[in-house]
């Protein structure tokens, strides 16, 4: 309280009143006690004059000086008052002041007196100033006394205004300490008065600044019966709505966070000039930018993208949903493809637009892949069918007549219609295993078992081509979950892959360790190896390396992509490593049990 400013001005205010107040009220008093104690002094100077003239009148007439002063004196002590009696003239007969006639002589003519002028003109006069005789400030009254309807001569009566003064003084006194006093109580009072008014003032104020704060629950305690207890119960309501209200704001806030977050869709909004107001993690993530750099910048400055820039401002144009497919790179190699939607912020202006990013960058790449696959697939069919029709229409115009070549030929159908098969029961395979409806009978396996058992099976195919097949620090006793068929099927593509891709003279190695919580099974050949360009698409079906050579060693293309899709149903993943002329490593990782 002592700090408000209002309290002070408010107490200054009364207290300048008040003292005001006072000083007026005093002044004012002291100038009407004043003039009414002139005015009764007036009123015994002219009863003194009147009862001096009815005493001295026959004397004054005669002008007896002796005579007029030795009354005068003795009326002196009666009425203590001076008198002074003057001719018409304006000389002076007698006077209280003086001793002796002698004496009065002496003193100058008074005929131009204001006081004896007026008297001798109007009968009566007064005047105020003073005494060139006394040396002191005196109050004057005169009367003209008539004889006979006659002028006689003039009777002045006079008071020094000294002890008109001093009486004056005391009262002005006795006011100004009556004042000082009421204007200490009216102080006293004026400060409790200020006191009481600015204690819930002042409770107010410092609600309203935790309001201000952000603290909704400082409650007012102001046990009052007037406007200042109605408005603090009003402050106290509207400080409970808004803290409901801020709740209410905060769990719809909170809501919202946690919609916006949960959502796989990026989410940005806009204002009227094109500031960001709102962004999700989504839209952060599919943009590349970070949620610190959104807070007041610009969409462009945020993205940087003028085509996302352009459909805002479309949007805005048409006050309507505006949709396009967009590309953006958040990397030299990341490329997002995206569908997005604009639209205008309902119950707002048109000014403001809603952003919604859908990623359909994986959508794009399997409809690139199903096509592909769709052209691959076709492709794949349509050689082995080609080459058998081909054949079979050579024997049907007379060639099935000739034996030597018509072994051949029927060799090569008999080539064809197994690529084919095979082909087919590698996208069949790969269909099941993608769909998920491959069944697997998952058991406890030994790999290295089923190792040992692959390379045994491909090992005719190695001698064929003088390949140096062997195993290298299998360790035993390994074991996983896994389903035995896919499995093997897994070892013996790599092994086909490697024996198949290895030049005559060559080795393939399979190494089987374990490295903490999982089994590593190495499969390494000395072939032809692989660019770095290609390691990337090697597990895609139908990706070949060297298409012709491919086909000229009876790949479908699918080997690479039914491993690494067994893998994947194992709990394990796919890796290779090669260098081109020095051969690639394929190495398996699955699971420990």
């Amino acid at each position: 309280m002592w700090s408000s400013r209002l309290f002070w001005k408010l107490f200054g205010s009364y207290g300048f009143l008040s003292v005001g107040t006072t000083i007026l009220f005093v002044t004012v008093v002291s100038q009407w006690q004043q003039e009414q104690i002139v005015n009764q002094i007036k009123i015994r100077l002219h009863d003194a004059a009147v009862l001096v003239a009815s005493d001295i009148l026959d004397e004054l007439v005669l002008e007896r000086a002796e005579s007029l002063q030795t009354q005068l004196l003795r009326l002196r002590q009666k009425l203590d008052t001076r008198i002074t009696l003057v001719n018409l003239d304006g000389i002076v007969i007698a006077d209280s002041d003086r001793v002796s006639v002698s004496d009065v002589l002496q003193m100058e003519n008074h005929r131009e007196r204001p006081e004896l002028r007026a008297a001798r003109l109007q009968g009566q006069g007064t005047a105020q100033r003073r005494s060139s005789t006394l040396e002191k400030p005196m109050l004057y009254f005169a009367i003209r006394v008539d004889k006979n309807q006659e002028p006689a001569g003039l009777v002045r009566t006079a008071l020094p205004m000294t002890r008109v003064n001093q009486q004056i003084s005391s009262i002005t006194q006795v006011l100004w300490v009556a004042a000082i006093l009421v204007n200490l109580a009216v102080a006293g009072l004026t400060f409790f008065l200020s006191a009481h008014v600015m204690e819930p003032i002042a409770a107010l104020t410092k609600s309203a600044q935790a309001i201000a704060s952000g603290n909704y629950t400082s409650a007012l305690r102001v046990k009052r019966q007037d406007e200042l207890g109605t408005l603090a119960n009003s402050f106290n309501l509207m400080s409970e709505q808004f803290s409901a209200r801020e709740q209410q704001l905060r769990e719809s806030n909170q809501r919202l966070e946690a919609v916006l977050g949960g959502m796989a869709e990026g989410v940005i909004a806009v204002d009227e000039r094109d500031r960001v107001i709102l962004a999700n993690a989504a839209a952060a993530e599919l943009l590349g930018f970070t949620m610190a750099d959104v807070e007041s910048l610009s969409l462009l400055e945020v993205v940087r993208h003028h085509m996302l820039q352009q459909l805002v401002t479309d949007t805005r144009a048409t006050e309507s949903l505006q949709r396009a497919e967009l590309e953006v790179h958040s990397g030299s190699e990341n490329r997002r493809v995206l569908d997005v939607q604009s639209t205008p912020l309902p119950d707002t202006s048109p000014q403001r637009v809603i952003l919604v990013l859908h990623d359909v960058t994986d959508l794009r790449r399997l409809e690139s892949m199903r096509q592909e696959f769709v052209a691959n697939v076709s492709h794949e069919l349509k050689t082995p069918l080609s080459s058998i029709r081909a054949y079979a229409e050579t024997l049907s115009a007379g060639a099935v007549n000739d034996p030597e070549h018509r072994g051949t030929f029927l060799h090569r159908i008999e080539e064809q219609a197994d690529r084919l098969n095979n082909l087919i029961q590698d996208l069949l395979s790969l269909s099941r295993i993608e769909s998920g409806r491959q069944t697997y009978d998952i058991a406890t396996v030994n790999v290295a078992d089923i190792v040992t058992t692959c390379i045994a099976e491909n090992q005719d195919a190695a001698n064929l081509k003088r390949i140096h097949l062997s195993c290298s620090d299998i360790q035993q006793d390994l074991r996983i979950q896994a389903d035995e068929e896919g499995l093997a099927q897994i070892i013996n593509n790599l092994i086909g892959n490697a024996i198949k891709y290895t030049s005559e003279g060559g080795e393939v190695t399979v190494v089987l360790r374990q490295q903490e919580s999982t089994i590593c099974m190495d499969v390494r050949d000395t072939g032809i190896g692989i660019d770095e360009e290609h390691l990337t698409r090697v597990f895609e079906r139908f990706y070949r390396v060297d298409k012709a050579r491919s086909r000229e060693l009876g790949g479908t293309g699918l080997g690479l992509a039914i491993v690494k899709h067994l893998a994947q149903a194992f709990g394990g993943n796919v890796t290779v490593t090669s260098q081109p002329t020095k051969g690639s490593t394929f190495t398996v990782q699955l699971p420990v049990t």
